[in-house]
């Protein structure tokens, strides 16, 4: 494609394509960032009591250095070894991260909920050797550790490194004799702290931690990101110091001037080992000066609370499930961030309804992106002090192409629905050792990637849905996001979410599972709202209500778990006020 018709709605002074990138690799990043910014606050980890606490820029770049001198010097990892990466967020994630990336390893991101069989998992097939884990999640060691005999040591992380004596010793108190939440640790381990004393012993001894990086470059790989992908079982996408930074210099072409330097705080309550966090909330604002404020686990929202009341954060992340939830909270109505000023929504569809609540309670917008884990993650974005198009994921990113296509590659219409595909400097160059997996989704340098969109004439695109979601009644076709986005404005709707179950008659139905706001909300409702905005095959036959719907780390429905098989819930469908699917 040649044509961008995107282009004309960047805001004025947008360049449509990036220079070279500024940075020779991410570790040079950090150092740069970290030196002009030495006595600034960078990080600070707020727990749900309000207790926290804090890290300059120096402190991070200092402690880093150690960690990757533990990593070359101590354990005598070699450049490009994998590094398993498992925590929450805390104030030892970037100190880790960047001491991985320092030692010239390569970070592989690990969800610290994963069972033992994710974890042998994702262990064996990255070939892991050293694994960083939160002690939180120690008792999982045992049955793990004989099964990926890769990893040669752990380091054991506390959630509270880097708190005040009195607030530590009263959290770990609560962690242990009250939740029941701090296991022993039986295995063989290094506790962080030791190991970042081992590290910088090696330096005052004379080793040069910046030799670590010389052969790296922006072709090297940084990070192994695992993704059950496009299509298949998790795999590794290969994200190079390249597409990172290209991702961060693309976000920044666009949005950048809206970002100031050294004076922006976010709050990053999405997880950092998800590549949304890591990229935006971690890499973005380390580079732009800004302070993350962290918060370990965002479930309830009232662990936010106090985050919020004591930081002026400027901007916020989420995904769609957060928006909705946090006006529901009280206390998040009665006093919103004063200080906000901008929101950014990805991971999955920004309700229209949603998106208009937050902005009525915060008085501030939120913009919808779009991105995956093959492409470092974002593609798209709604251009802030441009035109902001509600229900769409925006324009491509600088440097980016992006169209949509039929079954057989060929670009379809304007305003037809057809799978996304794009390029650009943030795409992965593929999978980790699955050349198979990586072919299936690269194709003459696009990515393809399983979701149906549409773009409309101004070159703004709209995801209309997953292409493995999609339902399909009578030969018609149903994308769960537009019923899920009608359930949303009930007013009796807290969340609701869509699958296609089997039907002999029309192949499948609609079947929609909803969570009440209203107690008094009934099946008949919520088929009554539907058929008033939707096309009769389109519009639930199966209502089923349930006290929540299952999640993701970050907050996004996983509908697979809805499927046929899974437990039921609290009510069903009403026998005849479903309209008959449409025939073909």
């Amino acid at each position: 494609m040649t044509d961008r018709p995107w282009v004309s709605h960047y805001a004025p002074g947008t360049n449509p394509d990036i220079g070279p990138i500024a940075y020779r690799h991410l570790s040079d990043m950090v150092r740069q960032q970290s030196a002009r910014h030495t006595t600034k606050t960078a990080f600070t980890q707020v727990m749900p009591n309000g207790m926290s606490g804090a890290m300059t820029y120096e402190q991070v770049d200092r402690l880093s250095d150690d960690f990757a001198a533990y990593l070359r010097g101590k354990l005598a990892l070699d450049a490009g070894d994998r590094v398993a990466v498992q925590m929450p967020n805390s104030l030892a994630y970037p100190v880790v991260l960047f001491g991985v990336l320092k030692a010239g390893c390569v970070a592989v991101n690990t969800n610290p909920l994963y069972t033992p069989p994710e974890m042998v998992h994702q262990f064996t097939d990255s070939g892991a050797r050293v694994l960083v884990i939160s002690d939180l999640f120690a008792d999982r060691l045992p049955a793990v550790l004989p099964r990926t005999p890769r990893i040669e040591n752990v380091v054991t992380v506390r959630i509270t490194e880097w708190f005040p004596a009195v607030p530590a010793f009263v959290i770990r108190t609560v962690l242990k004799y009250v939740k029941k939440q701090l296991p022993p640790v039986t295995v063989p381990h290094t506790p962080l702290q030791d190991a970042l004393s081992a590290g910088r012993e090696r330096i005052n001894a004379g080793v040069d931690v910046k030799g670590y990086v010389d052969g790296v470059g922006l072709d090297t790989i940084a990070a192994l990101q695992y993704t059950g992908g496009t299509t298949g079982v998790s795999k590794g996408a290969m994200l190079t110091h390249g597409n990172l930074l290209a991702n961060v210099a693309q976000m920044l072409e666009m949005n950048g001037r809206y970002l100031e330097q050294g004076k922006e705080s976010i709050m990053t309550a999405l997880p950092l080992y998800h590549i949304f966090a890591f990229t935006v909330n971690l890499l973005l604002f380390y580079q732009v000066g800004g302070h993350n404020v962290l918060i370990p686990s965002p479930r309830p929202m009232s662990n936010l609370k106090a985050a919020f009341e004591k930081h002026p954060v400027t901007w916020f992340s989420g995904v769609n499930t957060m928006f909705n939830a946090l006006p529901n909270e009280e206390w998040f109505r009665q006093s919103p961030p004063k200080s906000l000023r901008m929101s950014v929504a990805g991971g999955m569809a920004l309700h229209g309804a949603v998106a208009r609540r937050w902005e009525e309670v915060t008085k501030t917008p939120v913009v919808e992106g779009y991105g995956l884990t093959e492409a470092a993650p974002v593609v798209s974005f709604n251009p802030v002090g441009s035109t902001v198009k509600v229900g769409t994921i925006g324009i491509p990113l600088p440097s980016t192409y992006v169209k949509c296509v039929d079954e057989q590659g060929v670009e379809v219409a304007t305003d037809q629905p057809g799978e996304l595909i794009c390029k650009g400097p943030q795409v992965m160059p593929g999978y980790w050792q699955r050349p198979d997996e990586s072919a299936k989704v690269l194709r003459d340098g696009w990515l393809y990637t399983g979701d149906m969109a549409a773009m409309d004439a101004d070159g703004y695109f709209r995801i209309v849905d997953r292409k493995k979601d999609m339902i399909l009644v009578s030969g018609f076709n149903v994308y769960p996001n537009e019923v899920e986005d009608c359930l949303a404005n009930h007013p009796g709707v807290r969340e609701a979410a869509v699958i296609g179950v089997p039907d002999e008659h029309s192949g499948e139905v609609v079947k929609a599972f909803v969570v009440k706001k209203d107690p008094a909300l009934t099946a008949e409702d919520v088929v009554k709202h539907c058929r008033e905005s939707l096309a009769g095959y389109k519009v639930p036959r199966q209502v089923e209500f349930r006290d929540d719907l299952p999640k993701s780390p970050i907050g996004k429905i996983i509908r697979r778990e809805l499927r046929p098989g899974a437990a039921s819930g609290t009510a069903t469908t009403p026998p005849a006020a479903a309209p008959e699917a449409a025939k073909a």
